[in-house]
């Protein structure tokens, strides 16, 4: 499972290196506990050898049922803990070791750190076996015995994984299981393992046995994918619905406004040349408040016009988001401050350079961190990550421990003088939308009952380059 966690900008820029060395450190003692249990318990694997088809079979079905994963709150979860939950119940400990390990063959396009989880799934899985080898009579598990296996491999997951997140990221492991053992993660988990039980009853071997095998295997990805599937289409689904919308209020706008705005500079022009000295007192009052009311006016007419149709005055130079956020949650902070809100900024090492307009940018960001500071309870905290998504576009998204937005409003969210504040004005996730929208770029809304988290979505540099330049 891969995380994104979260953590105070200071703390995250003071202390990398200790964060990396303790999180390596981990991981060395993990390796090195898993290679002690395989020598103390190699009688283990002495006395019950394996059918090579079959170990090879497992490491073969983990790669590619690791090339689908169930999209979580704040990560992912492979299907490969399918196949290393099988293997833990029919290997022995070191055949089950070398299928865990063989997790980091498919996860090497993701970097460094996630084909550590390769190290983490060895333990594991070298656990369980240990376990079946001693619950096991004869040549067979009971059911209840295989039920247990799993069981502990599934503890051993998410306490390793924890831990380490925890070191790698200098995320507290109270937050951690916080924000990710959620329903969706325990209905994962039990999906998984159900599968894992039936691939273990099926595969005996035989020819059969492999297709029944295969049978399961492929069943559970195309449940996934179908899972995965509705959830994408309900999501472009209310994208659209927000776009659409969005653009329906921007070009009434746009032409209310241009219609009051010309009504209204004739009259400030009409004002202007009366000259209230030669008023008597109360009508010079009367003049003065006009005079005031209508440039308010103007003020709220241009606001509202800048809004629907922001003028984006591209960088020549890439802006990084990593930097730009930065800036935005050192302003937010005496904000924050005031609230005694926790709030945390994850930099990440990938490339997140796009071009960008970084002074509205920066104002998108401060709008959406405002707001989340001013939804949560006090004591509360508002996250920050940064990355790129599978289609290579950098994003960040601002998540916050507060109530969310109700069901019934969630479709207004963009509107403008849309909000759920006492003191707010409505305008300014219309205006974020907005500006986002004219970068060719997509602002997103995930809510739950944990809270809400808005997600900005950007063309890398070169790409919204390559556009521009074909313009």
């Amino acid at each position: 499972m891969i995380v994104r966690s979260l953590r105070d900008a200071a703390q995250l820029t003071n202390k990398p290196f200790g964060r990396h060395v303790a999180a390596y450190g981990f991981l060395v003692l993990v390796a090195a506990s898993t290679v002690a249990a395989n020598i103390y318990w190699r009688r283990d694997t002495t006395s019950q050898r394996d059918n090579a088809i079959e170990v090879l079979y497992l490491l073969i079905a983990l790669i590619f049922l690791s090339a689908v994963s169930v999209r979580m709150e704040r990560g992912r979860l492979t299907l490969g803990s399918i196949a290393i939950g099988a293997a833990a119940i029919l290997l022995n400990p070191l055949d089950a070791t070398i299928v865990g390990l063989s997790l980091g063959i498919p996860m090497v396009r993701r970097g460094h750190w996630p084909i550590m989880g390769a190290v983490m799934a060895a333990a594991y899985a070298c656990l369980g076996a240990i376990l079946a080898a001693h619950l096991r009579a004869g040549d067979a598990l009971s059911l209840q015995s295989r039920v247990l296996v799993l069981i502990v491999i599934n503890l051993a997951a998410w306490i390793l994984v924890a831990i380490g997140l925890s070191l790698q990221s200098g995320e507290s492991i109270g937050s951690i299981v916080r924000h990710n053992f959620s329903a969706q993660f325990y209905v994962a988990y039990g999906y998984f393992a159900l599968a894992s039980l039936l691939g273990s009853y099926v595969l005996d071997g035989s020819a059969r046995g492999y297709l029944l095998a295969t049978i399961v295997f492929v069943l559970s990805l195309a449940l996934t994918d179908t899972i995965a599937g509705r959830r994408i289409r309900r999501v472009l689904e209310s994208e659209l619905t927000d776009a659409d919308r969005h653009l329906f209020h921007s070009r009434a706008i746009e032409g209310v406004v241009h219609n009051l705005r010309n009504h209204m500079a004739t009259a400030v022009g009409y004002l202007k040349e009366v000259d209230p000295r030669r008023l008597d007192p109360v009508d010079r009052e009367a003049i003065e408040t006009a005079t005031a009311a209508a440039n308010d006016a103007v003020t709220v007419l241009r606001t509202l016009s800048e809004g629907a149709t922001p003028r984006v005055t591209y960088s020549a130079e890439p802006v990084d988001l990593n930097e730009l956020l930065t800036r935005s949650v050192g302003m937010a902070r005496p904000r924050a401050r005031t609230k005694e809100v926790e709030l945390g900024l994850r930099e990440t090492t990938e490339d997140v350079s796009v071009k960008a307009d970084p002074l509205l940018l920066r104002e998108v960001a401060t709008n959406l961190i405002n707001n989340a500071i001013d939804a949560v309870p006090p004591r509360g905290h508002v996250e920050l990550t940064l990355g790129r998504r599978a289609n290579g576009w950098p994003y960040f998204s601002v998540a916050d421990n507060g109530p969310g937005v109700a069901e019934e409003n969630r479709h207004h969210l963009f509107e403008p003088h849309f909000t759920t504040k006492e003191t707010g004005t409505g305008l300014g996730l219309f205006m974020s939308y907005g500006i986002v929208r004219e970068h060719q770029g997509e602002l997103l809304y995930e809510g739950n009952r944990r809270g809400a988290v808005f997600t900005v979505v950007l063309p890398p540099f070169s790409n919204l380059s390559t556009k521009q330049r074909a313009r």
